[in-house]
């Protein structure tokens, strides 16, 4: 065994395939219309890992390359968070494609949290002023962000979809609009950390998290290993908490 605990080679390959083919046939057999989006998406992820790579490595030290990026980081989850809000249930409010104000009004909840947590944590030296430091940080955060605003998003409009009545109700009553629709939504828009937690909650029983993983395979202690993965962890569930409230108001106030 070398310095990691898989060995990467040919084998490595064929099992990476496998895995494409299984999530594909196992679609195709529950016919949830994803068996071709699965291995594009696998061939996307593969070629963005190899540019990811690259990218890293010439942009390390170099602090406005890093931002520059980080700027690139945040446009693609706000265009991917304001595409999964336009493909909503129902079909009179589904949109044939995200345009370009859905994407400007995801990238106040996608970009906003991680922007600031990792704001802070420089100023405060916890995480350092370089490449490797800032893009994983940001990385982490952001992509947790994009699907907390797309499931949030989507679940808060389909509660508003179904309960059109409550909100008419609710103004009847007195009620401004966007609190009228606070009011129906704001539940059910939630459950989207529910995920989180639950991976939070599970930690060490069930899950054993990446960052975890990734520290132990690169040779670090376990324990210092388990004090990043609470760092990634908690900082993932602050995002998503922001995110997820950010949104839930921008829905209820016809932003989104």
């Amino acid at each position: 065994m070398g310095s990691t605990m898989i060995e990467i080679g040919p084998a490595l390959a064929v099992a990476v395939v496998l895995f494409v083919v299984i999530g594909s046939v196992a679609a195709w057999v529950g016919r949830t219309g994803l068996e071709r989006e699965i291995p594009w998406t696998s061939i996307r992820a593969a070629v963005q890992l190899v540019l990811l790579a690259l990218v890293i490595g010439y942009v390390a030290d170099r602090l406005w390359l890093v931002a520059l990026f980080a700027v690139v980081m945040v446009i693609t989850a706000s265009w991917a968070a304001a595409g999964r809000l336009a493909q909503r249930s129902d079909p009179q409010a589904r949109r044939a494609r995200a345009t370009v104000r859905d994407a400007l009004w995801c990238a106040v909840p996608v970009a906003l949290p991680p922007v600031l947590l990792v704001a802070g944590l420089m100023a405060a030296g916890v995480v350092r002023p370089n490449g490797l430091s800032i893009i994983p940080v940001v990385g982490i955060f952001l992509g947790n962000s994009m699907a907390i605003v797309g499931l949030a998003g989507r679940r808060a409009h389909d509660e508003l979809d179904s309960r059109r009545g409550e909100v008419e109700a609710a103004l009847s009553l007195g009620f401004t609009r966007q609190p009228a629709r606070l009011m129906v939504c704001r539940e059910a828009a939630a459950t989207a950390l529910s995920p989180s937690l639950d991976q939070t909650r599970t930690i060490g029983l069930v899950t054993i998290p990446g960052a975890f993983v990734g520290m132990v395979l690169g040779g670090a202690a376990p324990w210092e290993a388990g004090v990043m993965q609470l760092f990634v962890s908690t900082g993932i569930l602050a995002c998503g908490a922001i995110a997820l409230v950010v949104t839930t108001v921008l829905v209820a106030a016809d932003r989104l």
